[in-house]
């Protein structure tokens, strides 16, 4: 029978809900006892008898008071003795040993039995139940589970995985249905694959509420990863005593195979039709990511060794399910990450990264996997593909004002966001806040997409009939169900990406409110120049204009029309005059030029550059008389013309201070940065002139800085301060070092990569030419 529901089953009602935290709080790992088809004892240290299950009347003949305090041979016989060693051995909770299969004299069960042990919470447990043979277990599993192996490794998809799985297990075991399912997000499990015979009911593809698997027994299978119930209509033996004598309570069964269940899970086997089942956990990342459960219309007593196979079987698809959702998950976010950084560099390469993020919509909708968008920055929103109106967006933003997490976001948006209460055009949205302070933020959207469910009975009527609250489905007939209002679920790896975006998104702001500073302290320190400047050409430019006006009058008050020798005196000095002031003139409208103009970056052979200085900007006569060594300098990126000025500089900085020496000689070499230098090209000129002291050198790339008198060598004091500019300019360093009397070094350190300025376009040789000779 099919029964359809068009309600969202979002959340439980209130009975419903009292009753499942009612299951919740059921202490299922505590019993009191343990199914019947096996014994379980609890000893000391030294091996005795401190609590034992009631039915060890059944197996040995023996009254439960009487095993207290007796050594475990009483109870094992000759097994006793490899049961302690094994005891002994343990040093991990929840980590069993397999003693062996043995035949124990004396019981009334001829048949081979399995011992176990395991310690738990300091105690120290022996679970005796039946086995197949004697032979080792281990023995038999390895050509069952090598093939297995062989075969999982050909299967491409978890569903493929899943269904083999499946089919193996009931081969196996011979339960009569063996169903895999996954858990979703909320606890809900899903068919995903079955092997069945025929006359049993088939439940693929159908869904079990997460009700049926209340908190404290997903935990229990998280640890304990395979439990038996050969007989729902067994009675569960007690231990004797009820409480523990080392702990004076219950006794906790957490890792017991034998453990007692639930009264109501037994109800619900029952009510499915099911006399026997056995669950195997699948675990992903220690996550119970979902079960094998096999079912049995009659009872069902699997021996030992076949358990331990399936339960090695799980333990095989576990790993093959997390390497293939781990491999999948891999290459999704690597996917992610590519569109991301596709979209971070056209946001990086424009002024307005709002604009980018609204010009490149598919990569900004793309990474998310979102239907439209919404981009809030400095009181501006953009609406990008399918989003709520601008009011409702208006709205979400102040909701998000009152959000701690930088990242929030909804599947269910109509519920979790009164402002989108009633927006139709979408129901999940992911928002990233970029700046809570100025409200900056950009929210992805999803549409509604429609799910049916196809439920093993009505979720929501499953515990609802008994007056304890405690009641399993009385159905399994398939419950349709229609979920509306939902997008589909945020990934973890939808969250990450969206937390780099906002960390890059936040460095493009910091970047630019860096680079606002920055043009700031320019404009300051530009000022402060021109404001020296100024004051220079007053300064220096009032001398050499008085000589010109003084000597002029003297001229024409001394020799009239006729000059005289004394006249001509005088006129050469007013023209030796006018001439510096040109110069200085010259010198300081290309030192404020160099702050101001553009860097055009250009592949530059440093090695015809230098060649092409010393022939054209050199004085003939002063080169003529050095002696040059020049290495094979590397390329470099940068501004060409800036470079020949700064090179001029330098080079005939050398020749002025070492033309006079007896034997003149010039350097120019190269050498790769190291350090903090790493990355960079190192240039130096050389000279063995007239050197300085290195007392002096903080002042040599300074303005009007001259570390020697103008009688004895000319110049501005402007020529290293510009050469200082353009290399900064460039990202590199500059330094000198010399000896007075033994020569100089100057040092130039340029980055191999010339990082261009922002709105900085590339040159052609012809304009760089072009402004070279302007």
């Amino acid at each position: 029978m099919d029964k359809t529901s068009t309600d969202d089953i979002t959340a439980p009602t209130a009975l419903d809900a009292s009753a499942f935290a009612e299951c919740a709080r059921e202490p299922i790992h505590i019993p009191g006892g343990i199914q019947p088809h096996g014994v379980l004892i609890s000893v000391d240290e030294q091996g005795c008898v401190v609590q034992i299950s009631a039915n060890i009347e059944e197996f040995a003949r023996l009254a439960p008071d009487t095993c207290l305090g007796q050594p475990l041979e009483t109870v094992i016989g000759d097994a006793a003795a490899r049961t302690r060693a094994c005891l002994k051995r343990l040093n991990r909770d929840g980590a069993a040993i397999h003693v062996g299969n043995v035949v124990i004299g004396g019981w009334t069960q001829s048949a081979p039995l399995a011992i176990v042990v395991h310690r738990h919470e300091g105690l120290l447990f022996v679970e005796v139940e039946p086995a197949q043979d004697t032979a080792d277990v281990f023995s038999t599993m390895y050509p069952l589970v090598r093939s297995f192996v062989t075969d999982v490794q050909s299967m491409r998809t978890v569903e493929q995985l899943c269904q083999f799985a499946a089919t193996e297990i009931q081969r196996i075991t011979g339960f009569g249905r063996t169903l895999v399912y996954q858990f979703d997000e909320e606890g809900h499990g899903h068919v995903l694959a079955e092997a069945v015979e025929p006359g049993y009911p088939s439940y693929l593809n159908q869904h079990f509420p997460a009700s049926d698997i209340p908190p404290q027994a997903r935990e229990l299978y998280r640890r304990n990863r395979i439990r038996l119930i050969s007989n729902a209509d067994y009675q569960a033996a007690p231990l004797v005593p009820a409480l523990h004598p080392d702990t004076n309570r219950a006794t906790d069964l957490t890792y017991a195979s034998l453990r007692s269940v639930s009264p109501v899970h037994l109800q619900y086997m029952r009510n499915m039709g099911t006399l026997a089942s056995m669950s195997m956990s699948i675990l992903v990342d220690d996550k119970l990511w979902g079960l094998i459960s096999c079912h049995h219309e009659t009872s069902r007593l699997p021996p030992f060794e076949v358990r331990t196979a399936c339960e090695h079987v799980a333990q095989i698809v576990s790993l093959q399910i997390e390497a293939r959702e781990t491999q999948a998950e891999a290459h999704y976010r690597l996917e992610l990450r590519r569109m991301l950084s596709k979209l971070l560099s056209s946001m990086a390469n424009t002024d307005s990264f709002v604009e980018a993020l609204v010009n490149d919509a598919s990569d900004l909708l793309g990474f998310t996997r979102s239907s439209g968008a919404a981009v809030i920055f400095e009181g501006r929103t953009s609406l990008i593909g399918v989003t709520p109106s601008q009011h409702c967006v208006t709205a979400l933003v102040d909701w998000l004002d009152n959000q701690s997490e930088d990242v929030v976001l909804s599947d269910r948006a109509s519920e979790d966001c009164p402002a989108l209460h009633d927006s139709e055009e979408v129901a999940g949205f992911l928002a990233v806040s970029i700046s809570k302070i100025y409200r900056n933020y950009v929210i992805w959207f999803r549409r509604e997409v429609v799910q049916t469910f196809e439920w093993a009975g009505d979720p929501c009527a499953k515990l609802t009939n008994l007056s304890s609250s405690l009641s399993p489905h009385e159905s399994f007939d398939t419950w349709t169900d229609v979920v509306r209002n939902r997008s589909l679920p945020w990934r973890p790896a939808e969250r990450e990406i969206a937390l780099e975006f906002r960390a890059a998104g936040l460095g493009i702001v910091l970047r630019r409110a860096e680079e606002i500073a920055q043009l700031a302290t320019e404009l300051g320190r530009a000022n402060h120049e021109l404001e020296g400047f100024s004051y220079t050409v007053s300064h220096n430019l009032r001398a050499p204009l008085r000589h010109i006006v003084s000597f002029a009058d003297l001229l024409r008050q001394m020799d009239g029309d006729k000059l005289s020798e004394r006249g001509r005196g005088y006129l050469e000095r007013m023209v030796t005059s006018a001439r510096f002031g040109g110069r200085l003139v010259d010198d300081l409208l290309s030192f404020a030029q160099l702050g101001r103009a553009a860097l055009r970056p250009h592949k530059v052979d440093m090695h015809a550059l230098v060649r092409n200085v010393i022939q054209n900007d050199i004085d003939e006569h002063a080169s003529a008389r050095i002696r040059w060594k020049i290495e094979a300098l590397p390329e470099i990126e940068a501004d060409h013309v800036f470079l020949h000025v700064a090179l001029t500089n330098v080079i005939a900085n050398a020749v002025k201070f070492s033309a006079k020496r007896e034997h003149p000689m010039i350097e120019i070499g190269s050498q790769p940065g190291a350090g903090e230098l790493t990355g960079y090209n190192v240039y130096f000129v050389r000279d063995n002139g007239v050197g300085f002291d290195m007392r002096y050198v903080d002042k040599l790339f300074g303005v009007f800085q001259r570390l020697h008198v103008n009688e004895e060598f000319d110049g501005t004091g402007i020529g290293l301060a510009n050469v200082r500019r353009i290399v900064e300019r460039h990202g590199g360093q500059v330094w000198a070092e010399g000896k007075p009397n033994e020569g100089a070094t100057f040092f130039m350190a340029l980055p191999r990569q010339f990082r261009p300025e922002s709105g900085v376009r590339r040159d052609t040789t012809a304009s760089a030419l072009v402004r070279l000779a302007a």
